[in-house]
């Protein structure tokens, strides 16, 4: 047995983990919404999914309600932004969701989006279901996956305060997302709920990750290993480095984060911001 091949390998396995890829989807784009006020975002997500030919799915699971009709307050808005049909489909029942029959709306759609809630009780419905494969799906053809809050967090590969006890705690009891972005810890309503200085706690546990904190009323749209950020406030980022707008260098003598506002655009690949 070659020892030397042995003491090597976790090191190789460290650097691996720590230098992990972020990737978007191949096809297909997200839409990742930091909660509060969104209606032009939610405009313009239905614009990229078809504008007038839009066929969008509704999931709105993460919230408290048993029921959620097809007239529900949200879908309405949805169509009245001028999709061309608008589906809502919920459960709480993992064995209902991985049904051909239920998952039927998402074969048609040319968008999904999640809404807010917590974000735990999407994964207790959804996750290893014909859901999640079918969303997958609706990115394999061109179309876009959406959502706001806990419909941001749950996109992620870790799931950030995904704890059934309390949305304050950041490492709970679900920690795998969806993945639609893989490598990535998301969290919402930041600036607003004064939390900028959270996603560290993640970090420091996961230095592999990067972290993706957006505040209200503010998004990114993915597409392959790139963001643009969208809308009223800012989003931070967690990637180790430090950016200022001026380009003078800093170095950051304790963890640290940056803050992106509506244009910026961000390499998820390389972990920089794009300057054009």
């Amino acid at each position: 047995m070659n020892y030397k091949i042995l003491i090597i390998l976790p090191f190789l396995f460290f650097m691996f983990n720590v230098s992990a890829q972020v990737v978007g989807p191949e096809n297909g784009k997200l839409m990742i919404v930091g909660g509060g006020s969104a209606n032009s975002l939610i405009e313009k997500f239905v614009e990229l999914a078809g504008g007038e030919q839009a066929k969008i799915v509704v999931i709105p699971t993460a919230g408290n309600s048993d029921e959620f009709p097809e007239d529900w307050k949200f879908s309405k808005m949805i169509k009245n932004f001028g999709a061309a049909k608008v589906s809502v489909i919920h459960t709480r029942d993992p064995k209902i969701a991985d049904t051909k029959q239920f998952v039927k709306p998402i074969k048609e759609a040319s968008g999904i989006w999640f809404t807010g809630g917590r974000q735990w009780k999407l994964v207790d419905a959804y996750m290893n279901t014909r859901v999640v494969d079918e969303c997958q799906k609706v990115l394999e053809r061109g179309g876009i996956i959406g959502g706001s809050s806990a419909g941001a967090t749950i996109q992620g590969s870790y799931l950030a305060r995904g704890d059934t006890k309390d949305n304050t705690i950041m490492m709970g009891d679900h920690e795998i997302g969806f993945g639609f972005i893989k490598n990535v810890a998301i969290d919402q309503h930041l600036l607003a709920r004064n939390r900028q200085f959270d996603m560290f706690e993640i970090l420091k546990e996961k230095p592999e990750l990067l972290g993706i904190g957006l505040d209200e009323s503010t998004a990114i749209i993915v597409e392959k290993d790139t963001f643009e950020v969208i809308g009223k406030s800012y989003v931070a980022l967690y990637d180790g480095n430090f950016w200022r707008r001026d380009n003078n260098p800093v170095i950051p003598e304790m963890p640290s984060f940056y803050l992106l506002k509506d244009g910026d655009k961000y390499d998820l690949k390389n972990r920089k911001i794009i300057e054009e």
